[in-house]
């Protein structure tokens, strides 16, 4: 039996070898959430120069956690920001190299360069809910970052926090293997960062996203 593996064997693959939709996450409840594929594979755009003026105001180099088809790492990379992406799908990791950007196709709980001297990291596009559990991603994303370093965290328009399977499904119907993902919004998020040791310092809306600066004060998980 050949293991499958979500975001690798599964639609969300093809999808970046292509830059095109659409694509959804599908819930066991039968409910989706359409995934902005479309958007993730064109230029920055709308909320993301937010995003990014705030990556320059840390004057730090950044690790884009999850960082798909690479255009937040090649918009970096164009403002004199050095920035390292980081993705389980091979074509979203070839697909940022094609852009000039560098990157690395692992998982965000791997062995990273940098561990505790990055100065500020990314998890935009939903990628708070890698894994299915905010705990241990903020707890990973605290050890990656230095004292006093940045996250800046895209988090759900509505507030809500839950825990969930999913599968990557295709316009064709076609969907991948089950894996466990999650969705917050800024009040749980900003509850459970503080007990990775990640303290909220802003939060603002742009353009229907919503998003939470926190910094890592350098002390160890509570609890």
């Amino acid at each position: 039996m050949t293991l499958t593996l979500p975001w690798v064997d599964d639609p969300f693959a093809e999808a970046m070898r292509t830059g095109r939709g659409p694509l959804w996450l599908s819930r066991a409840d039968g409910g989706r959430v359409q995934l902005d594929v479309e958007r993730w594979c064109a230029p920055a755009a709308g909320a993301d120069h937010g995003l990014l003026r705030r990556c320059l105001r840390s004057d730090s180099p950044v690790l884009d956690l999850g960082c798909g088809p690479g255009r937040l790492v090649a918009e970096l990379l164009a403002l004199g920001v050095p920035a390292l992406g980081v993705d389980v799908t091979r074509a979203a990791v070839a697909r940022t190299h094609g852009l000039g950007g560098p990157a690395l196709c692992r998982s965000v709980f791997d062995r990273l360069p940098g561990e505790g001297r990055w100065g500020a990291a990314l998890l935009a596009d939903g990628n708070l809910g890698i894994g299915g559990d905010p705990d241990a991603l903020l707890r990973r994303v605290a050890e990656l970052l230095a004292p006093e370093g940045l996250l800046f965290v895209e988090v759900e328009a509505e507030e809500i926090d839950e825990r969930l399977t999913v599968r990557v499904e295709g316009a064709d119907g076609r969907c991948g293997p089950p894996f466990a993902w999650a969705r917050l919004g800024a009040d749980a998020t900003a509850a459970r960062a503080a007990k990775a040791g990640l303290t909220e310092v802003e939060r603002w809306s742009s353009h229907g996203r919503r998003f939470l600066a926190l910094r890592h004060d350098g002390i160890g998980p509570v609890g």
